[in-house]
């Protein structure tokens, strides 16, 4: 699994220009959930990539610190937040000292630990009543468009639509301890991009990496051709649905607890 999260290394750019950002009101909700806002809180963004939820973190005046094992997307995130501190690392393993944060996020990147690891390591470097916060970019799948689309990269990846690395990513928050308290929310959005973009955030997918340059190219070609027939304009209405799961620490152990508003 480490070395499939570690070829977005070869795409930092593309991942970083093509795929998209998370919507104002995702972090209204972790503001909400978490009892706290985000300016002012030590947050750590594990599995950052190239920043994107860093960026938006920081907007939101948070004092971020930004984790990324891959040298190629730790080299993007440096070059645009370079005054954000950065440490080399995976969720498993935190170089971060104990009870020092408030806030532990990943955005897009909670499928890539062993939770086994990752789940003490969030305790451990969360202060009391601090949160952990994981979220996924969805494509929304009630949108008839969007549902074809996953079927016809179902079909080619020979996955089921659980296990599909453009489709349901977020219900892999599953993959926290089943006696772990958490609540849930989820989010639809959507934004408005040409179709190179629309392809090239679709190429950044770690199902591209490892399928191969050939396959890769036909894929994106018949992706093209059917999305024509849908957005002629070439701009393309991308629906995402964002699936947000948080837990707290609990202030009087070294547990995990919902949060006391499980809306």
């Amino acid at each position: 699994m480490t070395d499939r999260a570690l070829s977005f290394d070869v795409v930092a750019g593309q991942y970083d220009s093509a795929r998209p950002g998370y919507p104002p009101v995702l972090f209204d909700a972790v503001e909400e959930l978490s009892g706290r806002p985000h300016r002012g809180s030590r947050v750590l963004d594990v599995g950052a990539g190239t920043g994107i939820a860093t960026r938006l973190l920081r907007a939101r005046g948070a004092e971020v610190v930004a984790v990324e094992p891959g040298p190629g997307m730790a080299a993007r995130l440096r070059r645009g937040l370079p005054d954000t501190p950065l440490v080399r690392g995976f969720g498993d393993a935190l170089p971060i000292a104990d009870a020092s944060v408030d806030l532990v996020t990943y955005a897009q990147s909670w499928h890539w630990t062993d939770p086994a690891r990752s789940v003490p390591e969030a305790l451990r470097v969360l202060r009391p009543g601090g949160a952990l916060a994981l979220w996924w970019n969805v494509a929304d799948p009630t949108v008839p468009w969007v549902a074809a689309q996953e079927e016809r990269l179902h079909r080619l990846a020979g996955e089921s639509e659980a296990e599909s690395s453009h489709g349901s990513g977020g219900r892999r928050a599953e993959r926290l301890p089943q006696d772990l308290p958490r609540v849930r929310r989820e989010l639809h959005w959507t934004r408005t991009v040409p179709l190179d973009t629309h392809l090239a955030n679709l190429g950044s997918h770690s199902f591209f990496r490892v399928l191969g340059e050939e396959a890769t190219a036909a894929c994106l070609a018949a992706e093209r051709a059917e999305l024509l027939k849908i957005f002629p304009t070439g701009q393309v209405d991308e629906a995402y649905s964002v699936e947000l799961t948080v837990t707290f620490r609990d202030s009087a152990s070294s547990v995990l607890r919902r949060p006391s508003s499980d809306a």
